[in-house]
């Protein structure tokens, strides 16, 4: 009997077709995340489940299912604190995400990040754009120079290490880090706190995994701890920053400007920072090229038919 599989959300095109090659492939037809008790249902209902960020797979949804069905969980991202991985392996769910396929997608947005708000350009481009620009000016929306200042790097996994590399070898930045266990990373140091790389980093590329442990972690003792002209870029998951003490802080001088790709709440962004010019916005982008997202989907199938084919998937978490 043909495994029946439940797709979260449209993901590429050759993903749904290479799914439906193997699989009874049930798509949502919604852009919507999955409710709690949209989960307690497909958990009884489907073999296998291939989800994405904002489907709340929570202790409780996974707990709610009496007949549970659902062999595997095929994450469709690196990042998995949406799914309670451990309830879901007690229950005998096998849990998998799709580490590597995006580590240098999400380590350009970084860069990407950390140029915009640097040199202004997000603000620069309204200017144009609103008809405002009134032609070059030797100190018009003057911004810091990248080139050869110090990076600080908070969690130094694949994504933190790309970055790494980018701004030594592309800039000849010194690199700082922070990390939950030591490390070894060539050119870089690593201090023994955040807020050790805060006092000294002229930009802060957050870069930890999101979930509990590293909920806030980005506090207000952080932001303090940051020097005024520095700037802070977020491609992490958007809970690892308190946002309200960044808006408190960007509001207050704390910092020059922040790069933010996700948010505590998306797609919900507090209207302060949409206010701010020295806020550069971008919505979710980090892995958002197509042959990075196919790459991504090919591997979350390659877990799920390495599961039905009786082998380990090759990215358990």
């Amino acid at each position: 009997m043909t495994p029946n599989l439940l797709i979260s959300k449209k993901l590429p095109d050759s993903v749904l077709r290479a799914a439906a090659d193997r699989y009874d492939v049930t798509l949502r037809d919604t852009e919507a995340s999955m409710t709690e008790v949209e989960v307690t249902t497909a958990l009884g209902a489907y073999d296998a489940i291939l989800p994405t960020l904002g489907d709340q797979f929570t202790g409780d949804a996974i707990r709610a299912c009496d007949a549970l069905r659902c062999k595997v969980i095929a994450n469709f991202g690196v990042g998995y604190n949406h799914i309670d991985a451990e309830t879901a392996k007690a229950r005998g769910i096998a849990v998998s995400n799709t580490p590597g396929a995006v580590t240098d997608a999400t380590a350009d947005i970084a860069m990407t990040l950390i140029l915009m708000t640097a040199r202004r350009a997000g603000e620069g481009e309204r200017l144009v754009r609103a008809g405002k620009w009134t032609g070059w000016q030797p100190t018009q929306m003057l911004g810091l120079h990248v080139s050869g200042k110090t990076v600080g790097i908070i969690g130094m996994g694949r994504i933190g290490q790309a970055i790494a590399h980018r701004c030594r070898a592309g800039f000849g930045c010194k690199v700082v880090f922070a990390n939950r266990s030591t490390k070894v990373v060539n050119g870089a140091l690593q201090l023994a706190s955040p807020e050790d790389v805060a006092r000294i980093a002229d930009v802060v590329v957050v870069a930890t995994p999101g979930g509990a442990q590293t909920r806030h972690l980005i506090d207000r003792n952080f932001l303090t701890a940051m020097q005024s002209h520095a700037i802070l870029v977020n491609i992490s998951r958007g809970d690892v920053i308190d946002e309200a003490a960044l808006v408190s802080a960007l509001q207050e001088g704390q910092l020059a400007g922040a790069g933010l790709d996700v948010y505590d709440e998306e797609p919900v962004v507090p209207q302060a920072l949409i206010d701010m010019e020295h806020v550069t916005l971008l919505p979710h982008l980090g892995t958002a090229a197509l042959d990075v997202r196919e790459g991504m989907g090919m591997m979350a199938l390659a877990n799920v038919n390495a599961f039905f084919d009786g082998k380990q998937p090759p990215n358990l978490v």
